[in-house]
């Protein structure tokens, strides 16, 4: 079992050129995703800034991270700490991604605990997505990038020389910005093209795997009546939620998120949401977003990024209510942003 998950989850690397059935269905899209903080760092640009922001930035130079999950409450006893009793699954430590000369996320230190639900807020670019990338080795993509410091699996650092990339990324899924379904594809061959690329045919398997990574996204039941349909034919939430099923058929340990609801609509949202509710109590999940009120809604934690520095950390009840750093004060109640 093993050898085959292994086998499945080259379909998942970009790094690794595959060729044979299949190939000229998988979309350069879903393969080399495009990355608008990216680019701007490789092109060496600038996000223009306002007099305020560059006030705020000035200090936060100077700024050490803080945590809020200890923060005294009202009556002077401690705020309810979400990772109380919770293992941690991953942690970087002092992690650092530059572009040349540019900085994207500068000695940036979180746990990440076991089944939580972390959410990473801060204005565009500000780092939240690098650091996300930074993950599963996404950087490894691009030529001018380089990673320092360390980010842990279960104690292991997943940057180690001997450590296989390919089977990184099947532990650590990743769901983009926007829906990736290969478009020939029908719903029920998106789920499970990992297994065929690598030439496994054993029915019962295949229908075991699309079931199951189908129920775990909460799309099964809409779905099960017309798998052999194409998959580009779902609505744009529908789509989102079978690229998030082809992400879980895989079995990953933890789940990435970029922003994965900025292109739908409210009742798609919502059908995101209450899966990612449903899913932190199978695997670990990291996601940036940009709204604030769904950090509020879905997260355990929430870490503020600016300008490349992590500002603050801490249990999202308490961020958003007590926040210990001006910058993020000012974040939070739409002072700049």
């Amino acid at each position: 079992m093993i050898q085959m998950l292994n086998r499945v989850s080259r379909f998942f690397n970009p790094l690794q050129s595959t060729t044979g059935a299949g190939q000229a269905d998988i979309p350069q899209a879903f393969m080399h995703p495009g990355y608008s903080e990216n680019m701007h760092a490789a092109s060496g640009q600038k996000s223009p800034v306002s007099s305020r922001e560059q006030s705020l930035t000035s200090s936060s130079q100077k700024t050490r991270v803080t945590s809020s999950e200890q923060s005294p409450d009202s009556s002077g006893g401690k705020s309810a700490d979400p990772s109380a009793g919770k293992k941690s699954r991953m942690e970087t430590r002092d992690l650092t991604v530059t572009y040349g000369t540019t900085i994207g996320v500068k000695e940036v230190s979180i746990p990440i605990y076991d089944k939580e639900v972390l959410a990473l807020i801060g204005p565009s670019g500000c780092g939240k997505t690098t650091y996300l990338r930074a993950l599963n080795r996404m950087h490894d993509l691009t030529r001018i990038a380089k990673v320092t410091g360390q980010v842990l699996l279960d104690g292991k650092d997943i940057y180690h020389k001997d450590v296989n990339p390919v089977n990184i990324r099947r532990r650590i899924g990743m769901v983009f910005q926007k829906p990736t379904p290969f478009p020939t594809m029908s719903i029920y061959d998106n789920v499970i093209a990992g297994l065929k690329l690598v030439g496994i045919r054993k029915k019962s398997l295949l229908d075991e795997v699309c079931e199951r990574a189908l129920t775990q996204a909460a799309l099964f039941d809409e779905v099960k009546d017309r798998l052999k349909q194409p998959g580009s034919g779902l609505s744009g939430g529908q789509q989102q939620r079978l690229s998030i099923a082809r992400a879980l058929a895989v079995d990953p340990e933890v789940l990435l998120m970029d922003e994965p609801t900025s292109s739908l609509d409210p009742q798609s949202t919502n059908r995101i949401e209450e899966l990612i509710h449903t899913l932190k109590d199978h695997v670990t999940i990291v996601i940036v977003t940009h709204n604030m009120q769904q950090a509020a809604r879905i997260s355990d934690r929430t870490a503020f990024f600016y300008v490349g520095n992590l500002i603050e950390v801490g249990a999202t009840n308490d961020l958003f209510t007590k926040p210990k750093q001006n910058q993020t004060e000012a974040y939070i109640s739409g002072r700049f942003g």
